[in-house]
């Protein structure tokens, strides 16, 4: 029988230890022969991704020990850290990007005696060094074409990049000349690298400052001579307003390429004279790219594309290009990441759904089944205290539409008093031109399982809902994401779902940024959790961050030059009187893309105010916590962060001290 308890004060056997041990999912699963191999994160080894392989016979094993971490920082998010190729003899042959020197190795698992690894790029003295992602093994050439990031000075723009050829020899280690490089570099950034299957035509994806590559990318295609140099480069699809997210190869030499031309990210085929669409539909057929390496699609050798595809979630279904047919595979997954291999018929990916984690899946296209092959899910605990997501589209401001994903508290060993309304947290998600994914999250049961609710809120400028719902954050951040969180909390308010004086906001990164405006722009939160945040777009601007998004707020906000004005009124660190609720600013203190910085001087403006706060800052976390001791610190701070402002007397209350 349930136990008639306070909202927030339900015991659960849900801690922070376990929610952080299963923090982060499987990234970038491929295949290697009949093998698979996908990347994990191990937040109890110091946060480090291990590369781990799925033998034919079903067993998993983990290749690399600690410390090797296959991670790149090609523009600070990274991408593809690894690529593989089956052997005759000698077993596979893996290259991948190691995190603390950033160098490409080379490593045969089953050489003879102990594994053989050698480092095939040298280390560079300057700034941020040689950055490498997206592998792709060329091995008949003897090379692994990789996007090359090198640094030229000590500022974070001093970089140039390239598509670039590194021999398999190993003379690349200590001769930065062995590296080829095969752009001819008038782009600033440069992606997706790709060889036909001929072996005589390469195309990539390429862009320019000021666009991010959601709002408009090139693909670029190029001649491959005999000695392997790219001739009559040329610009085949895309342009300034046109975002172009993927291409690859068909096995019949084809080129497709997803594309957003009809306000929507569909398939085409890019031929010589013509553009054919493959599949138009009001579907995203891609996504943003955030991480290079992103594969949404990927072509199978009978000629069907595999593909993941939807409208806010999203499924995995195989395409006929010629009938524009798209059938979707079984299974419950809500969620597919853009992590899709191919191998003969078989499609591997890494999937989740809002009751079970991210798990890496097969599916066979010839007989249709779909299975778990990898990092399969097992709950931890009771899935009774899982909590039951509410898909809903509220109303916001002008009549716009707002997608949200609502969780309300439950548990089945508690109950609240009657009469009694929840506490609500609004969760702000990053990018932001990203989206909240509908999958099992232990963070949010975390607090659903305590009696708080959440309401993850994919506000305007999301991505999964079409280029025009995108566009929506053009010139508007810090207002538009800011409205439509408090629609979807007054509302939740309104219609009796929450308790109108317990609402609190919380976000990271870009939704760090929404949760600080929304403290300093309104009244209605009680209190707010601020993590790895843009205080400052100024600053920012002017220098403050990496090179990826230093020009990001040209569209979000408008070029600084023109809205100098802009900028000061909506920064929270220039608003920093007008805050009076709570809050908890949590940071990493080796954070490149969201300095430090801007967090000290955000605390200096509220100082001596008597606004309660705590500010945990984390040695060796960058933008994103990796480590589970952060995780767990930054957990319990949040949970009693709220329970100290929403007046709750929880029996396993963390202790933050707030100070005025």
């Amino acid at each position: 029988m349930a136990a008639t308890t306070p909202y927030g004060a339900w015991r659960s056997p849900i801690g922070a230890a376990l929610a952080a041990s299963h923090d982060g999912h499987p990234e970038y699963a491929g295949a290697v022969g009949d093998e698979v191999w996908w990347t994990v994160p191990r937040p109890g080894e110091g946060g480090r991704r291990a590369l781990v392989r799925r033998r034919v016979d079903g067993t998993e094993e983990s290749v690399l020990p600690a410390p090797w971490n296959v991670r790149s920082r090609v523009v600070e998010y990274g991408g593809l850290p690894w690529a593989g190729a089956a052997r005759e003899r000698g077993g596979p042959l893996i290259v991948f990007v190691d995190f603390s020197d950033q160098r490409l190795y080379a490593f045969e698992p089953d050489a003879p005696g102990s594994p053989a690894l050698r480092p095939l790029t040298p280390l560079s003295p300057v700034g941020g060094g040689l950055r490498w992602a997206e592998p792709q093994l060329h091995t008949a050439r003897g090379e692994v074409w990789c996007v090359l990031e090198e640094f030229t000075g000590e500022a974070p723009t001093d970089v140039r990049r390239r598509v670039a050829a590194v021999p398999l020899d190993g003379s690349a280690a200590t001769d930065r000349s062995a590296v080829r490089e095969l752009s001819d570099g008038r782009h600033r950034f440069v992606a997706n690298p790709r060889l036909s299957p001929d072996g005589t035509r390469a195309a990539w994806i390429a862009w320019d400052h000021p666009r991010m590559p959601w709002d408009g990318t090139e693909l670029r295609l190029a001649d491959v001579t005999a000695e392997g140099a790219f001739a009559r480069e040329r610009t085949v699809l895309g342009g300034p307003s046109e975002s172009v997210a993927q291409a690859e190869w068909a096995h019949d030499g084809s080129l497709l390429a997803a594309s957003d031309r009809n306000g929507w990210w569909n398939l085409y085929r890019v031929g010589p004279d013509e553009v054919t669409p493959l599949c138009a539909r009001e579907e995203e057929f891609a996504g943003p790219l955030w991480k290079f390496g992103r594969r949404w699609f990927a072509p199978l050798p009978t000629g069907l594309v595999a593909v993941v595809h939807g409208r806010g979630a999203t499924s995995l279904g195989i395409l006929d290009p010629e009938t524009g047919d798209l059938c979707d595979a079984p299974g419950p997954w809500t969620e597919w990441e853009p992590s899709l291999a191919t191998e003969d018929t078989r499609v591997v990916g890494v999937a989740a759904s809002p009751r079970s984690a991210y798990e890496v899946v097969e599916l066979d296209t010839a007989t249709g089944h779909a299975r778990v092959i990898g990092a399969g899910h097992r709950d931890p605990v009771d899935p009774a205290y899982y909590p039951e997501p509410q898909i809903r589209t509220f109303t916001g401001p002008e009549g716009r539409e707002i997608h949200a994903h609502v969780y309300p508290p439950y548990s089945p060993d508690h109950a609240a008093p009657g009469g009694e309304l929840p506490p609500y947290v609004i969760w702000a998600h990053a990018g932001p031109t990203s989206r909240a994914p509908l999958v099992l999250d232990l963070e949010i049961a975390y607090f659903t399982s305590r009696g708080i609710g959440v309401a993850e809120v994919n506000y305007g400028g999301s991505t999964g809902y079409g280029r025009a719902y995108r566009d929506r954050l053009r010139g508007q951040w810090g207002v538009v994401d800011v409205e439509d969180c408090a629609a979807v909390a007054s509302a939740l308010a309104d219609e009796g779902t929450a308790d109108r004086d317990r609402l609190a906001i919380r976000g990271g990164s870009a939704g760090g940024w929404t949760a600080a405006a929304s403290l300093t722009s309104t009244d209605l939160y009680a209190c707010g959790t601020i993590i790895y945040p843009v205080l400052d777009l100024e600053g920012w601007a002017r220098g403050g961050t990496h090179d990826f998004e230093s020009r990001y707020l040209d569209g979000l906000v408008g070029p600084l030059a023109e809205h100098a004005e802009r900028y000061r009124s909506r920064s929270p660190l220039r608003q920093a009187d007008r805050i009076t609720a709570p809050f908890l600013l949590l940071q990493g203190l080796d954070d490149v893309i969201c300095p430090p910085e801007q967090c000290e001087r955000f605390l200096a403006a509220v100082a001596g105010r008597g606004v309660p706060h705590a500010y945990l800052a984390f040695e060796g976390e960058g933008h994103g916590f990796r480590r589970a001791d952060t995780m767990i610190r930054a957990l319990e701070a949040e949970f009693s962060l709220y329970a100290q402002t929403f007046g709750i007397t929880a029996p396993d209350m963390p202790a933050l001290a707030l100070v005025r």
